[in-house]
């Protein structure tokens, strides 16, 4: 028989891999247990999606994890679980001294974090969230860690995209019905802070202060008709308990000779009661040429400012395919595409909560430093692929922004250095030692800090801020970013680099770990 479902248990503390727990019993009995560690949380590439690829990431799920972190700690429950965990000969597992360790130590109160803000435009090879605190405990984050941040930045870069290939117009999240599980809820906020304007997930939008949106269902016609009843008596329906939002799916008999016709008919009757439609929806079919031919009628029956929402398996590409096409042909129908654009709304569900193309984001968690005594030293893992060689030491990432005030690169130096006294701009490649660029002083216009204190021992330094401020922070970055990175098909590389002082650590230890 099934053990009854306990969110708190599959949830909390233990939403963790069993190789952080058995490596952490092994640091508590050679006694490092609580020898001070640091961790850098990044990525190694952008998402691939087959036929186009991202130039960029957007940063998302900080506030989250933080709360995660604030309310995980190993319980009664969660201690006797662990206990109850056999080793292949039927022995304890875990050692009682161990768990005793743990139920009085087992929290997250002794960690410092340092992150990129949400909203923000990252890129790979540069530390997203930096993790201070004791070995075990630290270990312990890596699995919650990894998953919250990088689902929802994954979930933010698809959103972003697929905003920015739409053209900034409204963009509505509707994927609830298809993601996995309860991972609906981070992708939604993902999305919002990717770029979705709306979400129909009616909880975290109201989590959110953002008010659900959402049309009706085919069923509903269907319904009706079943019934005797028409596609009109539906539509009218509907209009009667919600006449100042209207919005009709006009794709469940035939959308030019049948539902669009009808709408229009609901529409009139509205705006004679003093009511303004909001619009209809295409759900099916060539979704470029139903929006010419249904611009054409609404425009013909004086509703030139009614919505057009389109949804069914969108996403950036065949977004760009509408918009071109309808760019293309609108001519034909005596209509100024720009008009129609401007009235496209797109509500995307399946491709973007499942970030279809590329379904993860290869964000890692790497040791870098550990303390002995007084002294932080550098920790390398050596890879026969020089880009799975992380960076070593204690770090800061800058940005750097050219004299027309756009960001050009990334710079990630050791903490104790100041980029500001570096005349000229030194940006060593992270793997090729003869790959190098150089930026005068006149060519630089801000250099800026990244990463921010978050959390330190276990309390709270920063005030998180609202949903609309992190997009602003994203859009921000957006219009500082070249075109050419946010390109749809093949964008330009962003550079991440080294300062000199740091890649050569980097070498020397790499060259003294293959001796």
């Amino acid at each position: 028989m099934l053990k009854k479902f306990n969110q708190q248990i599959s949830e909390g503390i233990l939403f963790t891999d069993q190789y952080q727990l058995v490596m952490a019993q092994l640091y508590f009995k050679t006694g490092m247990h609580e020898k001070p560690a640091r961790f850098d949380h990044f990525f190694r590439y952008y998402p691939d999606y087959g036929l186009h690829k991202a130039g960029y990431c957007i940063n998302a799920g900080l506030e989250w994890l933080v709360d995660w972190m604030q309310n995980s700690v190993f319980g009664k429950e969660e201690i006797e679980l662990l206990r109850s965990q056999k080793s292949s000969n039927g022995n304890q597992l875990f050692k009682d001294d161990f768990l005793k360790w743990l139920y009085d130590n087992g929290n997250f109160d002794q960690i410092t974090l340092r992150a990129i803000p949400e909203g923000r435009v990252v890129h790979p090879n540069e530390p997203l969230t930096i993790i201070e605190g004791p070995l075990a405990m630290a270990q312990i984050l890596e699995t919650a860690l990894l998953n919250q941040l990088n689902f929802q930045t994954l979930i933010a870069t698809k959103a972003s995209r697929i905003k920015e290939m739409g053209q900034n117009q409204m963009l509505l999240e509707f994927g609830a019905r298809r993601a996995q599980d309860r991972g609906a809820i981070a992708g939604a906020r993902g999305a919002l802070i990717g770029g979705a304007d709306f979400s129909s997930n009616v909880g975290i939008s109201h989590l959110l202060g953002l008010q659900p949106k959402g049309t009706h269902a085919h069923s509903m016609v269907q319904l009706f008709i079943a019934m005797g009843l028409s596609e009109l008596e539906s539509f009218k329906t509907f209009a009667d308990l919600y006449p100042d939002d209207c919005i009709l799916l006009v794709d469940t008999i035939n959308t030019l000779e049948s539902g669009i016709p009808n709408a229009i008919k609901v529409f009139e009757e509205l705006k004679r009661k003093g009511h303004k439609p909001v619009g209809i929806r295409l759900d099916s079919g060539d979704l470029a040429f139903l929006s010419l031919k249904a611009a054409k009628m609404l425009n013909n029956a004086g509703f030139d400012e009614v919505k057009i929402v389109l949804s069914n398996e969108l996403e950036e590409m065949n977004i760009w395919q509408i918009i071109t096409q309808i760019s293309d042909e609108a001519k034909h129908y005596g209509i100024d595409p720009d008009t129609i654009i401007k009235r496209l709304v797109y509500g995307v569900g399946t491709k973007l909560i499942t970030s279809a193309g590329d379904a993860s984001l290869g964000g890692v968690y790497k040791l870098v430093a550990v303390k002995n005594e007084e002294e932080w030293i550098p920790v390398l893992k050596i890879s026969e692929t020089p880009e799975k060689i992380p960076t070593p030491g204690t770090k800061q990432v800058f940005r750097i922004y050219d004299s027309n005030n756009t960001a050009t690169a990334d710079l990630v130096i050791l903490e104790n250095e100041k980029p500001i006294d570096f005349v000229p701009l030194i940006l060593q490649h992270p793997f090729d030692e003869n790959k190098k660029r150089i930026l005068s002083k006149a060519s630089v216009s801000q250099i800026e800090p990244l990463l921010i204190g978050i959390f330190s021992n276990g309390k709270l330094t920063y005030d998180f801020p609202s949903l609309n401020e992190i997009r602003i922070a994203r859009q921000n970055d957006l219009d500082k970013l070249d075109s050419g990175v946010k390109r749809l098909i093949n964008p330009h590389r962003y550079h991440v680099s080294l300062s000199p002082a740091l890649f050569d650590l980097k070498r020397q230890l790499i060259k003294g770990m293959k001796k």
